[in-house]
């Protein structure tokens, strides 16, 4: 599966649009989690804990999305983009999303 942030694959052109698909996941920081983190945050710099968090999340997203794109029969996402909202207090939705295309060499 191509997955591209562009609206095209140089070296391909795109045959089929097939709609819109997405991955969506809602993911809630545990109580360790938020106390290591804020252990880390005494001591500046990156977050770890929520950095794997955020990272988790996003590759969790992506492979939702990449799976919806080939059950509609897609070889490629173009325009991917990510969008993450917070739900509650910790609980934070994100969202991975693009056009579902099936391509071939140019």
């Amino acid at each position: 599966m191509i997955v591209t942030t562009t609206n095209e694959v140089t070296g391909y052109r795109v045959v089929q649009h097939l709609g819109v698909v997405r991955g969506i996941t809602v993911r809630s920081r545990s109580v360790i989690g938020n106390i290591g983190a804020g252990i880390q945050s005494l001591f500046g710099g990156n977050i770890t804990i929520y950095t794997e968090l955020a990272e988790k999340a996003r590759e969790e997203a992506f492979n939702m999305m990449v799976e919806h794109a080939a059950s509609a029969g897609a070889n490629a996402v173009i325009g991917m983009r990510y969008d993450s909202n917070d739900i509650a207090d910790g609980i934070t939705e994100v969202l991975a999303y693009g056009t579902a295309v099936t391509v071939e060499p140019v």
